[in-house]
C-alpha cells in the first residue's frame, strides 16, 4: 500500500481538530514517565556518582567507574581518524558558518549617565559552565553538537562541558566527539538519560554542576529537563520535530513533498504539514510523497508520522493559510510562493522560515549558520531558537546621587507607604532627616 498524504479543507474545525492532535505530542503528555524520571534525579541526587555509575550499567551496558568516566586526548584524536577526512572538512565549514551568525547577536554592557546624577545601566555576564546533552545510539546527532555548543563559546562562557552515553563497550560515536573537539567543549563525559541530567544539575563528585543546561534528548531526558529547571536554566523543553509548508499554485510539488518527508522521517510523532491555496499543488504533492517514500530508507517511520500528523490543508485564500500557519506556529516554516518576501512579513510565529524553493529546511539543520534548536509544539508564539543570549545574563545597574535622590524621595516614600512596607519607605527618609 502507497504512503498517501490526506488533504482537508482548512476551515475553523479542521483547523481546530489539528491543533488538538499536534498538542498531544507535546511533553507535559507524559506523566506517565515522570515518576520514573523524578527517582532517577533524586538518587543522583542523593548518591552522585554511586546512582549515576549503576544506571549507566543498567541502561547502557556500560561498568562507569570514576577513572572512565571523562572521555580522553586519545579518543577525540582516535575519532578523527576514524571520521572520513571529508566529512570532518564539512563539520569545520559548517562550525564557521554557525560562528559568524552568532556572532552578530553579541550584544554588550550599557551605561547611560544622565546629567541630573543618575546613572542607569545594564551588565551583560556570560554564564559560568554550561552543560550539553547530546544524544547517543541511533540518534547521534553531530550537527547539534555544534548548535549547542557554539552559540556558548561566542558568549564567553568559562567552561562548556558534554554528557553523551556511551555503548556497551564504552565508546562513543566519532563524529560527536570531533564535532565536540571542533566546537571547543572542555570536558565530555560518559553518560547519558535522565541521570546524565541530574549529575549536570545538581553536580556528582565526578561531574560538576553545571548553570546552564541545554541539549535534545528522548522523553527522559526532556522531563528531566523540565524538573531540575530552577536547580539550573534549561534551554526549552524540545517536542517532536515539525515542518509546515505554504505554498501557492507556483510551487514545485515534487521539492513540496520531499521538504515534508524530511522532517516526518525524524520520528513517528514527528509532523509533516502543506498548507496551499491551489487544489492541483495538493494533489501532486501526495501523489510525489507516495512516489519518493519508496525510495527512501526510513518508510516505515514515515508512514506511521504522516498518518497520524500528516496533513495537507486546502485554503481559501492565502490569508487564509497564513493565519493557519501564525495559530500551528510551527518549528520549521517554508514558504514557497511567488513572492515569499511579501507573505514572510505576515508572519509572527514560526522557529525558523525558509524563504524560496532552494531553502529547503535540512539547509538550517546543518550548515546556513541560524540556529536548530528551536521552539516546537507551538511554543514559537513565545520561545526564541538557542541563541548568544541564552548564555547571557544581565545584571540591573543603579546609582543615583543625593541631590538625585532628593528630587523623588517623597515619590518613592508614598510609593512604599501605599503598599505597607514602611521599612522600605523609612530606608530612603533617613537619608533627608
Amino acid at each position: 500500500m502507497g504512503v498517501t498524504m490526506r488533504i482537508v479543507k482548512l476551515t475553523a474545525q479542521a483547523k481546530a481538530n489539528l491543533l488538538d492532535d499536534l498538542l498531544k505530542r507535546s511533553p507535559n503528555n507524559y506523566s506517565e514517565y515522570e515518576g520514573v524520571v523524578n527517582g532517577i534525579l533524586e538518587d543522583v541526587r542523593k548518591d552522585g556518582d554511586r546512582a549515576l555509575f549503576d544506571y549507566t550499567l543498567k541502561f547502557d551496558g556500560y561498568a562507569l567507574d570514576a577513572d572512565n568516566i571523562k572521555v580522553t586526548r586519545e579518543e577525540i584524536d582516535a575519532a578523527y581518524s576514524l571520521l572520513d577526512d571529508g566529512l570532518t572538512d564539512v563539520i569545520r565549514r559548517s562550525a564557521d558558518n554557525i560562528r559568524a551568525f552568532h556572532e552578530k547577536q553579541l550584544r554588550n554592557s550599557w551605561f547611560e549617565p544622565k546629567g541630573d546624577g543618575t546613572i542607569l545601566g545594564m551588565k551583560l555576564t556570560p554564564i559560568g559552565r554550561a552543560g550539553v546533552y547530546v544524544p547517543g545510539g541511533k540518534a547521534a546527532y553531530p550537527s547539534s553538537v555544534l548548535m549547542n555548543v557554539i552559540p556558548a563559546k561566542v558568549a564567553g562562557v568559562g567552561e562548556i562541558i558534554m554528557t553523551t552515553p556511551p555503548d556497551a563497550q564504552g565508546r562513543i560515536n566519532p563524529g560527536t566527539l570531533v564535532a565536540a573537539d571542533i566546537a571547543g567543549v572542555d570536558t565530555i563525559y560518559r553518560a547519558g538519560g535522565a541521570q546524565a541530567v541530574a549529575a549536570m544539575a545538581f553536580g556528582t563528585q565526578s561531574v560538576p554542576k553545571v548553570d546552564k543546561l541545554t541539549g535534545p534528548g528522548n522523553i527522559f531526558v526532556a522531563l528531566a529537563k523540565k524538573a531540575v529547571y530552577g536547580y539550573v536554566g534549561i534551554d526549552s523543553i524540545a517536542g517532536p520535530s515539525e515542518i509546515l509548508v505554504l505554498a501557492d499554485g507556483t510551487a514545485n510539488p515534487r521539492y513540496v513533498a520531499a521538504d515534508l518527508l524530511s522532517q516526518a522521517e525524524h520520528d513517528e510523532l514527528a509532523s509533516a504539514i502543506l498548507i496551499t491555496t491551489s487544489k492541483e499543488l495538493a494533489e501532486q504533492v501526495s501523489a510525489q510523497v507516495d512516489a519518493l517514500t519508496e525510495k527512501l530508507s526510513r518508510k516505515g517511520i514515515i508512514q506511521k508520522s504522516l498518518d497520524n500528523y500528516g496533513y495537507i490543508l486546502l485554503a481559501e485564500s492565502m490569508e487564509d493559510a497564513i493565519d493557519a500557519a501564525n495559530e500551528i506556529a510551527s518549528e520549521h516554516l517554508e514558504i514557497l510562493t511567488a513572492d515569499p518576501y511579501q507573505v514572510m512579513t505576515k508572519i509572527r510565529n514560526a522557529g525558523a522560515i525558509f524563504l524560496g524553493e532552494y531553502s529547503s529546511e535540512p539547509l538550517g539543520d546543518y550548515f546556513a549558520g541560524p540556529n536548530h534548536i528551536l521552539p516546537t509544539n507551538g511554543t514559537a508564539k513565545f520561545f526564541s531558537p538557542l541563541n548568544v543570549d541564552d548564555f547571557m545574563k544581565k545584571t540591573s545597574i543603579i546609582s543615583y546621587s543625593r541631590e538625585a535622590l532628593e528630587r523623588v524621595h517623597k515619590d518613592i516614600e508614598a510609593f512604599a507607604e501605599s503598599e505597607g512596607l514602611t521599612a522600605h519607605a523609612n530606608s530612603i527618609k533617613v537619608r533627608f532627616e
